[in-house]
């Protein structure tokens, strides 16, 4: 199932595009100012990023800006009432993928969004690498120079969050919404309890990289340069 962040400050438009998202069976996320568009975007866990420009805190071109400039390089659909051409090649220009005026037609947004999907479909890896760790996606494998271990489901989805933004702290709470977001009963431990699993396989692989925690906010995956 393709993961969209859709950010668009009216509440109700944003809500009923995520309702006929849900209905096409994409997993999407809703958020309703550019602050939290950037720091959600900024995982990298996403498909597709939908941006309105004109929103609270952070504008979208800020927030694909500053994507790009962190190599962010998930695919970006504009979506905006500024339909001047200046406006959409300042857009392009900065990285969008395609852009979209408001009023739309869901129609033609749903095409432009399987457009885009198929088109990163051609470009998403298999591997994920940082420094020597290596992640296949196609066989769970986690792999430092000639050690091999296979991952769970579990661990797999964290490491992956963990290798697309490496360096970055993720929260706890990002972690739980993402990879347990079905599992409503379940407490925050759960994340420490796999955490440890995913430190112990590294160490077995002898992996000069480690998860390290950062109180309060989360966890980030680090070199050792050991």
């Amino acid at each position: 199932m393709s993961r969209l962040l859709l950010a668009d400050d009216e509440r109700d438009l944003a809500n009923a595009i995520g309702e006929i998202l849900r209905h096409e069976d994409y997993e999407v996320d809703l958020v309703f100012n550019g602050a939290d568009a950037l720091s959600y975007a900024l995982t990298g866990n996403y498909d597709c990023v939908i941006l309105d420009i004109m929103m609270p805190k952070v504008s979208g071109l800020d927030v694909l800006a500053n994507m790009r400039s962190h190599g962010v390089r998930t695919p970006v659909l504009i979506l905006s009432a500024k339909g001047q051409l200046e406006d959409k090649l300042k857009g392009l220009d900065l990285g969008a993928d395609d852009y979209i005026t408001k009023p739309f037609e869901t129609a033609e947004l749903l095409a432009r969004i399987r457009v885009i999907l198929r088109r990163q479909s051609d470009y998403t890896p298999d591997i994920l690498q940082f420094g020597k760790l290596i992640l296949n996606r196609s066989s769970y494998e986690l792999s430092y120079e000639d050690r091999v271990t296979t991952l769970g489901n579990k661990e797999f989805q964290l490491m992956e969050i963990f290798m697309t933004r490496p360096k970055n702290v993720i929260s706890t709470v990002y972690m739980m919404d993402h990879v347990w977001a079905w599992d409503s009963d379940l407490e925050m431990n759960v994340v420490w309890v796999y955490i440890s699993h995913l430190r112990k396989k590294l160490r077995s692989i002898n992996a000069d990289v480690e998860i390290r925690s950062k109180r309060g906010v989360g966890y980030s995956l680090e070199e050792t340069f050991r």
